[in-house]
């Protein structure tokens, strides 16, 4: 038995390699791609020490290349759900009474598998099946993953020390316990390392998890399952199912030991879900946590005093690295008037010199979205937008399904603050912009803030610190992520932990302390080293 307070290494954020060309990284990245791309994967359900594969099988295409089959995963039915429930609460005894430095020294070595020998393989897995290109997948896949299971670890052992007063004659400590049952973790397909850490981080802090991806994040979902097996994560601690989300949510929210939900996707969704848990809460044990992270339509306004071309990149950058499909992503902007003219002509070169197409051409710098119900969804906003004569595309707008799921960055003007493209999720590659007399700024803040139902990411650009200042107040509620004279995309583990309030989420910012706070249901030992032996107190004594 360990009989020592154990530190663990020091953490710091995973390098962004640049893969130039020539760099070794490149040509390693290069090859796995065409490796992944000379096989069909089968890709099973890994539930307990099984891998279960079924007769129902579904093409894995990249959205870029319809034509290509990457592989088939195996569909899943209610029965699976059962049985990765049963396995979770099977591995649940002896997983939650693990020591603290065995569960964080798998986290660790999961981050070096997929900092190292995983790096090329899990890279090349994101940027086929999601159709990122290479910056994106390693700040996405790489980077960000490997801080998450770094940074939890670290996050794990501060929350652990945290503990109370003790007395004379009392010692008084607190357990961190995990919770009483299983953890659901319903995952998007947009960010592979938030695909990673929704089921890691409750499993890290003694629970164990059956996991739901999206079905078009399943490709680099398994690569995620190798490297925890390699890295020693024992069966049954995370389970990886695919089956509907109707079948699932019939049996996790209608079981006595659904103990907690860890959710990204949209309010909707995440609506539907708390209303389910609510009407069934007297079946459960315990009374579940339900973490989310949703919807955003995220801004940028502009001050008179902005630099006008550093308000055009983060426009650009924003609105538009990968396609737009971050919730973060900038997708309404208020422009002052006197500043509208550089910021326009800045905007229109940057995003006219995009070059569009697959992901593997390490030259495009834009990619296909993600599926076909995305694309119609968002060439839909478009066609509305060209017929409605009372706003103006100022360039894309064009799009095509014929080989991947192509749509052009488009950036609107209108002249209606509350036009719907300002105010309703689009989650693609559409920006609206809205010009704005620069005399009506602290006004127009106030438009921003009373426009959109959701409150995850947002930017003010100014070089007057009192601007500054009155946007820091009156945007006080609009984000959960603030961002001063910078894009509103691209928060880091560690640096910027991650969450909205209002229709954005839950804010329990994921890379943070908060977060893991979540998945624990502390204990109070109170030991009393001379107890009392007689009832009476002094109070009680004859004068």
């Amino acid at each position: 038995m360990a009989n020592a307070f154990f530190r663990v290494p020091e953490v710091h954020n995973e390098p962004v390699l640049s893969y130039a060309p020539g760099s070794a990284e490149r040509a390693e990245l290069k090859a796995a791609i065409a490796e992944l791309k000379s096989v069909q994967t089968l890709v099973p359900m890994f539930i307990g020490n099984e891998k279960v594969t079924t007769d129902t099988r579904v093409a894995i295409r990249p959205p870029h290349e319809l034509s290509h089959t990457l592989g088939h995963f195996c569909k899943g039915v209610t029965a699976h759900v059962q049985q990765a429930i049963k396995a979770a609460l099977d591995a649940k005894p002896t997983w939650e009474n693990m020591p603290w430095q065995e569960r964080a020294a798998i986290f660790l070595k999961a981050a070096d598998l997929l900092a190292g020998p995983y790096r090329a393989k899990m890279n090349a897995a994101t940027m086929l099946c999601q159709s990122k290109n290479v910056f994106q997948a390693e700040i996405d896949s790489v980077a960000e993953l490997c801080d998450f299971f770094r940074f939890n670890v670290a996050y794990m052992t501060q929350l652990y020390s945290e503990q109370p007063n003790s007395p004379a004659l009392t010692w008084n400590r607190m357990e961190y316990r995990a919770l009483e049952g299983f953890v659901f973790a319903l995952t998007p397909f947009n960010f592979t390392s938030i695909a990673g850490n929704l089921p890691g981080a409750p499993a890290l802090m003694g629970n164990t998890v059956v996991w739901k991806p999206a079905e078009t994040q399943i490709y680099s979902a398994a690569v995620i399952m190798e490297i925890f097996e390699e890295a020693g994560l024992p069966p049954g601690v995370i389970n990886l199912i695919y089956v509907d989300g109707p079948a699932a949510g019939d049996v996790i929210f209608s079981h006595p030991d659904f103990a907690g939900l860890h959710f990204t996707g949209s309010t909707g969704v995440f609506q539907h879900l708390w209303a389910t848990i609510g009407k069934n809460i007297s079946k459960y044990k315990s009374y579940p946590r339900i973490v989310g992270e949703t919807g955003g339509k995220d801004f940028v306004i502009a001050h008179p005093s902005a630099d006008a071309d550093a308000v055009a990149t983060a426009l650009s950058r924003g609105a538009f690295e990968y396609q737009g499909q971050k919730c973060s992503a900038a997708s309404r902007a208020y422009i002052p008037k006197e500043l509208w003219e550089p910021v326009r002509q800045k905007l229109l070169e940057q995003v006219g010199s995009f070059k569009m197409g697959s992901p593997e051409d390490f030259t495009n710098f834009f990619n296909a979205v993600i599926d076909e119900r995305a694309f119609d969804k968002i060439s839909n906003y478009i066609a509305e937008a060209k017929k409605d004569a009372s706003v103006e595309i100022l360039i894309g707008g064009e799009c095509d399904k014929s080989k991947g799921y192509f749509i052009e960055p488009t950036v609107i003007l209108t002249k209606d603050p509350k036009y719907r493209t300002m105010c309703e999720e689009i989650f693609g590659p559409v920006l609206t912009i809205y010009v704005y007399e620069g005399k009506e700024y602290e006004a127009t803040l106030a438009l921003v803030n009373d426009t959109s139902p959701y409150a995850l990411t947002g930017a003010v650009f100014a070089k007057d610190r009192a601007a500054i200042t009155v946007a820091t107040e009156k945007l006080r509620h609009a984000a959960g992520n603030f961002y001063i004279n910078d894009k509103p995309t691209g928060a880091v583990v560690g640096q910027q932990p991650f969450g909205g309030a209002r229709g954005s989420g839950t804010n329990d910012k994921a890379g943070s302390i908060l977060n893991l706070l979540r998945w624990v249901s502390p204990r109070t030992i109170k030991e009393n080293f001379v107890p009392p032996t007689d009832y009476r107190y002094p109070f009680m004594a004859e004068e």
